[in-house]
């Protein structure tokens, strides 16, 4: 990853990477450990249920999301810390097969007052499918290190 910093993140910005293959065998160990509804841990009766097959635990696609987040948006050179999320949507289910990619788009940034050597910056997340749909969406705010002088 290149290093970056906090005036590398302007509002507009777009980073984009992945992908993680999403198997089976990771969605029931996760949801067997974290998440245990049957959507998640039990192929046949899933096949029965609203989803009509197995899903991923929509934490689990949480948890990869900031896997490529942490890959692909954020540079060890500046990540210090992230505040929180808000407004964490799973638009669709994720299933064994597919092949998850994320697109970080800046929506705000700015210094902070309390300490002005980091910068606050706040981008729109989408997680993406091999298919190019969007399976979840959040907005991450994110705490980086200016460029030192």
């Amino acid at each position: 990853m290149a290093e970056r910093y906090f005036e590398d993140y302007p509002p507009g910005a777009v980073f984009e990477g992945g992908g993680i293959a999403v198997t089976e065998a990771e969605i029931l160990e996760f949801a067997r450990k974290y998440d245990p509804q049957a959507m998640h841990t039990d192929p046949e009766a899933a096949a029965r249920g609203y989803f009509g097959g197995l899903i991923a635990s929509g934490w689990h696609t949480a948890a990869m999301m900031m896997r490529l987040f942490a890959a692909h948006f954020l540079s060890p050179a500046s990540s210090l810390a992230s505040p929180g999320i808000d407004e964490l949507r799973w638009v669709r289910p994720v299933r064994p097969g597919d092949v998850l990619r994320v697109r970080v788009t800046v929506t705000k940034a700015r210094r902070s007052r309390s300490k002005p050597e980091q910068g606050v910056v706040h981008s729109f997340a989408e997680v993406l499918n091999q298919s190019g749909e969007v399976v979840m969406t959040l907005k991450p705010i994110s705490l980086l290190r200016c460029r030192p002088e």
